[in-house]
């Protein structure tokens, strides 16, 4: 039987009177929006339990773990699941972690970000806290 062949989605931004081209995969965009959101006061995992501690461990291409992206000619959606720490406003969360990763995406790749949808897969209770 053959292996399974990975598919990655890539896009290709034209610039005039360069010398080559620049090709972006989906995944960069995922890690682009997971940094971004991982950056969030109240913000405490992505949705499939990816805490800040094992980002460091494991590396950046975690980060696009809970993270889809479509990406259509030079616009971008972006739909995430989030874990909450308890105690932060959920409606403030979300906006924030929408504001950051839409200036993300945009400054770093030059795509409009046409909705940041995120679906909140949780809420974490520190234990340590009185």
């Amino acid at each position: 039987m053959g292996k399974e062949t990975e598919v990655r989605s890539t896009h290709v931004i034209h610039e005039k009177d360069k010398i080559g081209q620049v090709i972006i995969a989906d995944e960069v965009f995922a890690i682009i929006a997971g940094l971004a959101a991982m950056e969030v006061e109240g913000v405490h995992s992505m949705a499939d339990n990816i805490t800040r501690e094992l980002i460091a461990k494991l590396g950046m291409k975690t980060l696009s773990k809970g993270v889809k992206v479509e990406v259509m000619e030079d616009k971008v959606s972006v739909y995430m699941s989030l874990n909450l720490q308890f105690g932060y406003t959920i409606p403030d969360v979300a906006a924030v972690v929408q504001d950051k990763v839409k200036a993300a995406i945009e400054n770093m790749t030059g795509f409009s970000v046409l909705d940041v949808n995120i679906k909140i897969a949780g809420v974490v209770v520190d234990r340590d806290r009185p």
